[in-house]
């Protein structure tokens, strides 16, 4: 059996081509923003790199509706921590935090430390007191200072 030799016509129909990252497979594809109400439709499998967190959270689960489940309820959950903990913080205090935060990424052992960093920072703008707010963190639950850091977008 002879394998084709050259690649499929298009249709001559300009409409009928699809356009680029709109075909099933197409790697250039990305998914159209959700509105609200969308966001509680299911949405499809999707591809999803399991780093240690998560490896550790789906163990010893091989069902992937049983994985899919779980990561949906502790999603669930973190959003709704994030709905009740945090601390109200002046605009002065968000951008020392965000000044701290700009490393990148937020380990769990750097949340921790946001009291110290806040010390430590040579950060300064008007209406900041530094000690009154890492007294403030140090108070804070852990909870409380990674939502901090989420509100932050961090």
């Amino acid at each position: 059996m002879a394998l084709p030799t050259e690649a499929p016509a298009l249709p001559e129909d300009p409409d009928l081509i699809p356009l680029a990252g709109t075909g099933r497979g197409d790697p250039t594809w990305m998914a159209p923003a959700l509105t609200a109400a969308e966001k509680t439709r299911h949405v499809g499998k999707t591809s999803v790199f399991f780093g240690p967190p998560l490896a550790i959270l789906a163990e010893g689960q091989k069902n992937t509706l049983e994985i899919s489940g779980k990561l949906n309820r502790t999603a669930e959950r973190y959003l709704e921590i994030l709905k009740v903990h945090g601390l109200e913080l002046s605009e002065p205090e968000r951008q020392c935090l965000a000044h701290i935060c700009h490393i990148g990424f937020m380990s769990p052992l750097e949340i921790e430390e946001l009291p110290f960093e806040v010390t430590m920072t040579r950060f300064e703008c008007e209406g900041l007191d530094k000690a009154a707010l890492a007294a403030r963190l140090e108070a804070a639950s852990f909870a409380d200072l990674v939502a901090i850091v989420e509100s932050l977008g961090f």
